[in-house]
């Protein structure tokens, strides 16, 4: 994701000390960021999910394509430099290379869970526990109309169920 740094010449470049928090789950801000050097740590739900250090990784891309609230938390694990866009819609419009390279990461992300969920359907196929779900699991990424859905748990079952 390098190539993105080359699209963001005119960008809010912002130091950030080890423990600020970037982005948290639930709020909206219409922001995307762009990590220039640093870690930086994914949080959903309280759980870690990914720490990020390679330049060019990027941010709050997810909310802003939604239109929703931040589907993470994530703050700096070390004093990090990030470039912060406001009106990321507006950067993502005017500079279309850099809507397609977010296109292909997403494209990435969504590839690799799906394999790993085909994987997990194949091993345990037939076992007849909580991981034969993983079949609709798989549908549902498959087959997912466009909607504002908020997944939910246990505690706060799927309203589309």
């Amino acid at each position: 994701m390098r190539e993105v740094l080359d699209h963001c010449v005119g960008g809010h470049e912002i130091a950030v000390d080890a423990g600020t928090q970037i982005l948290q789950e639930g709020e909206a801000t219409g922001r995307l960021y762009v990590l220039i050097e640093g870690q930086l740590q994914v949080l959903k739900g309280g759980t870690v999910v990914a720490t990020i250090a390679e330049p060019g990784s990027v941010l709050g891309e997810m909310s802003v394509l939604l239109n929703q609230a931040h589907t993470a938390t994530v703050h700096a694990t070390v004093a990090s430099r990030i470039y912060q866009f406001d009106d990321a819609t507006l950067f993502m419009r005017s500079r279309p290379e850099v809507a397609l390279l977010v296109a292909r990461l997403l494209a990435q992300r969504l590839n690799a869970a799906t394999t790993y969920l085909a994987d997990i359907k194949r091993q345990y196929a037939g076992h007849g526990n909580h991981l034969s779900m993983v079949g609709d699991v798989l549908e549902s990424l498959v087959n997912l109309p466009p909607s504002n859905v908020t997944p939910g748990s246990d505690r706060q079952p799927d309203p589309r169920i």
